[in-house]
């Protein structure tokens, strides 16, 4: 996070807050994930989330209170987002790799809560601190973890004033993880697909044992073969090293790699390439499989399933993915949109 012109901060911070808070009728203290203590006006009306995931999760919720994205949206994404929130302003992100954004530009958005949504490291506890006493804006954490989407759903619905929503947002996700975990189950260890998870245009990064990249992976019952190298997040590989595990499977999100795998020389050798069983995971506006790592990952669940275990996962997607998109995304795609989607999989 660049943190500039901190002799700005006073006066901007009294320019943007302090008629805000004389208008605030009351506040109350709320917990966030990260066990802290947190005072936000009773009525949240602006959010600015700090993080992609937040975005989404925000924007799912709430969207009328979303001031604002991390970055803008691409040609290839805008048509599945309404145009009023697709027109959203870009404002950059206050966390994660890439970080664009600084307290300036907060102060000026002048939202009411900042939140971010993911990791609730020590380090992002204390990004929150500093930027919360920086500019007097309320900022909370919520968790990201695939089992913790129903709690962080209802907890955003409080403290967005979208109590029924949160509730209906949670439940819904409740069913998803519930109907997946019950399938993956039945499932015996020796049946369980072997899966290279390639990222990057020569397919050769992907995630070690427990990385938030593969996480989508391990609750759909696959085997990740990097993690034979033990856990971590991403690295690089060899070839030699996918050689020698020969997955049965590869997932990617790079649509480069996937046009070339199957004609690259070597990769020819591979299980899945011979089997032509290499799946490009679908992405817009949102990746299904990885990034970013929010709700839209409940998508890939579904579409994971059907791609490794069809037998145990025989529903066309369409309706699914029909009703998330509507749900999540407030626009229903057209059945050429969902064609793109879902090509070679439904």
């Amino acid at each position: 996070m660049r943190v500039s012109r901190r002799n700005f901060l006073a006066s901007a911070v009294l320019a943007a807050a302090l008629p805000r808070a004389l208008c605030a009728q009351t506040k109350r203290t709320v917990t966030d994930d990260a066990g802290r203590t947190v005072t936000i006006p009773t009525r949240v009306e602006r959010i600015y989330a700090a993080g992609p995931p937040a975005s989404i999760l925000a924007f799912a919720l709430a969207p009328k209170k979303l001031i604002g994205w991390t970055t803008p949206f691409h040609s290839d994404e805008r048509p599945f987002v309404p145009a009023e929130y697709a027109d959203l302003p870009a404002l950059g992100r206050l966390t994660g790799r890439g970080n664009t954004a600084n307290v300036e530009v907060v102060v000026a958005a002048k939202p009411d809560l900042i939140f971010d949504y993911g990791a609730v490291k020590p380090t992002i506890a204390s990004l929150a601190d500093r930027v919360q006493e920086q500019t007097g804006i309320p900022y909370m954490l919520l968790d990201g973890a695939f089992d913790r989407i129903p709690a962080s759903l209802r907890l955003l619905g409080d403290i967005a004033g979208e109590h029924t929503r949160g509730e209906e947002w949670a439940r819904y996700a409740q069913s998803i993880l519930d109907d997946v975990a019950a399938r993956v189950a039945k499932i015996s260890p020796g049946k369980r697909v072997r899966v290279y998870y390639g990222r990057g245009p020569s397919g050769l990064n992907t995630g070690l044992a427990g990385s938030i990249n593969v996480e989508t992976l391990e609750r759909t019952g696959a085997v990740n073969v990097a993690a034979a190298l033990g856990p971590g997040g991403l690295v690089q590989v060899s070839i030699e090293q996918v050689l020698a595990w020969n997955p049965d499977v590869i997932v990617t999100i790079d649509p480069n790699f996937y046009a070339t795998v199957q004609s690259a020389p070597l990769w020819s050798s591979v299980s899945a390439v011979r089997r032509r069983r290499v799946y490009l995971a679908p992405s817009v506006p949102f990746g299904w499989v990885d990034f970013p790592p929010s709700i839209n990952r409940l998508l890939g669940l579904r579409w994971l399933g059907k791609v490794l275990y069809p037998e145990l996962f025989p529903e066309d997607l369409r309706p699914f993915v029909r009703d998330f998109y509507t749900r999540a995304y407030h626009k229903t795609p057209t059945g050429a949109q969902l064609d793109q989607l879902l090509v070679g999989v439904a």
